[in-house]
């Protein structure tokens, strides 16, 4: 089984603006369906794809691909935090409208979200987005957000899941999420903390003794797939929550390469440079046969990789 992560760029300037270059088949979509197509993945998350209530854009997408032989028959699509209101002045501009006074970063309300396509069934779905950041135990939260947004501001600026896939020999859990980027923000490393007590969300939920409502994570097969935003050596942000999650006993990292190394994301050189941020931790129990990172030297898949997105597609195969 195959499985699959790509940050894209489908995110547009307005509501509805994806959808409309979907449907035209515009540059950036047909770069993105050449690179997915590439991977043919049996499960692929999503990041950075607008959302809509009716579910357009990801099933004008679904269809797309599956106009060119690859079926997603199944697709997970739920609202994000990304440009939802809070209705306070997080950045302290004076303003409670701008894109990051919302729960994470947005022009408009859906921008950016999360999206799962799936060859097999769908079964129960824990959606962790609604968690409060000061909800989460020995949180970074206070001193960086105002003491009147403290009991709205939601810990995950997109999403976090935990999805069940029905496979013919059982459940297998894909985990997923967007973290802030820890950048953009001023000394008081808001965006930083926050993408450190994402990880560590993420760490607490794979001890099996804390969950954020209902019963403690207990599943046996399971992957995380998702843009954790942070790179293990090079770059800003909080190493401590990634080291923690990458060497934690429930997971195995695969590292997948390309002829680029292990970075997954061509960023301004020299700084911040490319760094690794996008990532397939399977679970220990399971036996990986392959992975890599999809960013070929040369050819059109190359000029499509390019066009498609500054984040590359990352694939990991397992046994099961």
């Amino acid at each position: 089984m195959r499985l699959a992560t790509f940050h894209t760029d489908l995110s547009g300037r307005g509501p509805g603006v994806v959808l409309r270059d979907i449907l035209r088949l515009d540059d950036i979509p047909a770069a993105s369906i050449e690179v997915i197509l590439a991977a043919g993945a049996d499960i692929l998350a999503l990041q950075d794809i607008d959302y809509d209530g009716g579910g357009a854009a990801i099933t004008a997408l679904r269809d797309a691909l599956a106009d060119r032989g690859l079926d997603y028959p199944h697709i997970v699509s739920l609202r994000p935090n990304a440009g939802w209101p809070t209705g306070f002045d997080l950045d302290g501009d004076g303003s409670t409208l701008g894109a990051r006074d919302a729960h994470g970063y947005g022009r408009f309300n859906g921008a950016g979200g999360l999206a799962l396509l799936s060859r097999h069934p769908v079964g129960e779905i824990r959606n962790f987005s609604d968690l409060l950041w000061r909800d989460l135990p020995d949180n970074n939260a206070a001193g960086v957000t105002p003491d009147a947004a403290m009991p709205v501001l939601r810990l995950h600026p997109v999403a976090a899941w935990d999805v069940e896939i029905l496979l013919p020999d059982g459940p297998f859990h894909i985990l997923t999420s967007h973290a802030s980027a820890p950048v953009f923000d001023g000394p008081e490393d808001r965006n930083g903390l926050r993408n450190a007590d994402e990880l560590r969300f993420w760490e607490l939920y794979l001890h099996g003794e804390w969950s954020p409502d209902g019963p403690p994570f207990a599943a046996d097969t399971f992957a995380y797939l998702g843009t954790l935003n942070l790179d293990p050596e090079r770059g800003e942000g909080r190493r401590g929550a990634l080291h923690a999650l990458l060497s934690h006993d429930a997971l195995q990292d695969p590292v997948p390469q390309s002829p680029h190394g292990v970075a997954t994301a061509d960023w301004r050189d020299p700084v911040p440079g490319d760094l690794r941020v996008d990532y397939i931790l399977p679970s220990a129990t399971l036996s990986v046969t392959g992975s890599g990172v999809i960013w070929p030297e040369d050819g059109d898949l190359a000029d499509a990789v390019e066009q498609a997105s500054a984040h590359r597609l990352v694939w990991v195969d397992i046994a099961y």
